[in-house]
Formats: C-alpha cells, sequence, structure tokens
C-alpha cells in the first residue's frame, strides 16, 4: 500500500506510512471518494475496499470536475460561466481566500442558522 505523501510502500494492514506518519487513504474508482485505510466499504458507493487493486488516485477528466463543480453552483451563475467559457479558458486571476477553523463551529452553526452565523 503506498503512501499518498511520499509514495513509501507499506505493509497491507498499515494505516498510517511508516516513513510520513501521514494517514493512508484510499481513492475509489468509481465515485472518487476518499475513505481512510480502517474502512471495509466505501463511504459514498458502497464499493468494497476489499476488492481494491489499486488505490492511487485518479485524476479526473476535465469533464468530471466541471460536472461537480456544478452540483454546487446556482444555475444562473452557471450557465454565465459556460457562456463565457471560450474567454475565461486558461485565464489566470490572482485572488484571496481566507480560512478559519473554528472549534465548535458547525453545531453553533446548527443551533442558530447560516444566515445568523
Amino acid at each position: 500500500m503506498k503512501c499518498p505523501v511520499c509514495q513509501h510502500e507499506n505493509p497491507n494492514e498499515a494505516d498510517f506510512c511508516i516513513e510520513t506518519g501521514k494517514p493512508i487513504e484510499f481513492h475509489c474508482p468509481s465515485c472518487g471518494v476518499i475513505t481512510p485505510a480502517t474502512g471495509k466499504f466505501f463511504m459514498k458507493c458502497g464499493h468494497n475496499l476489499s476488492q481494491q487493486s489499486e488505490h492511487a488516485p485518479k485524476e479526473p477528466s476535465i469533464d468530471e470536475k466541471i460536472e461537480k463543480i456544478q452540483k454546487y453552483l446556482p444555475r444562473d451563475l452557471n450557465d454565465q460561466i459556460l457562456s463565457k467559457r471560450d474567454k475565461i479558458e486558461g485565464e489566470h486571476k490572482q485572488e484571496a481566500v481566507m480560512f478559519a477553523d473554528m472549534e465548535g463551529f458547525t453545531p453553533l452553526v446548527e443551533k442558530i442558522g447560516s444566515e445568523e452565523a
């Protein structure tokens, strides 16, 4: 079983890489979901992990990536982006992204609602 970080070959029973200490995860070839090595089945599609011969992640095609993104975009925004696809494809823009990991945030949002948070 190869470590996704360093590609070191670990024993089959390893849950963590013996070189990096990183968790060894399985990437489902059909649904693309990552499942910890401790599981017996993939979380989303139920595929049997013991039937996995290759655990390396499969790079999704551009169409698969677009399809995945479209699930989370409002339909009108999705249509705007696709109508300008030829103009913006390959264009690079500088963006700023802020990420904060706050302990207890998810239960708080569930309690008070996302608009109030």
